[in-house]
C-alpha cells in the first residue's frame, strides 16, 4: 500500500477535533471516514476528496485536480488533488472543508452482507 504519509498526517490533523473518524484501508491507500462515511483518502501522493456533485464539475476546472475513475466508470463526486494542489495551507484546507460539507449530506454505503455457505 503506498501512499504519502505526510498528506495523511495533515488530514489526521485536521480531522483530529472530529468525534466520529476512523482509518480504513481501501483504494490502495488510506481513507479517512467520518460519522461512517468515506471522506478523504490518500492515494500515492494524491488526496482523493469526495465532495459530491453539486461541487464536482465546478472542481474540476481547477489546477491540480482530477476526476475519480474507477474499474473504468468515472466516480461523480469523487476527485483527485496532487500533491501540487494542497501544497499551501489554505489550499488544503478548502478541500477537506468541502469533502467535511459533502460529508454532512452524503449517505453511508451499505454494507454488504456476506452469503453463508
Amino acid at each position: 500500500m503506498a501512499f504519502d504519509e505526510h498528506i495523511a498526517h495533515r488530514i489526521r490533523e485536521a480531522l483530529a477535533p472530529l468525534p466520529d473518524v476512523a482509518e480504513k484501508k481501501m483504494f490502495h491507500g488510506i481513507c479517512f471516514m467520518v460519522n461512517g462515511k468515506m471522506c478523504l483518502c490518500v492515494r500515492l501522493d494524491e488526496m482523493l476528496c469526495r465532495i459530491g456533485p453539486n461541487k464536482y464539475s465546478e472542481a474540476l476546472e481547477m489546477n491540480h485536480c482530477r476526476p475519480m475513475i474507477h474499474n473504468g466508470r468515472t466516480m461523480q463526486g469523487f476527485v483527485f488533488v496532487s500533491n501540487e494542489g494542497i501544497r499551501k495551507k489554505k489550499d488544503f484546507e478548502y478541500w477537506v472543508n468541502l469533502a467535511l460539507e459533502f460529508n454532512k449530506e452524503a449517505k453511508a454505503t451499505k454494507k454488504a452482507v456476506k452469503k453463508k455457505k
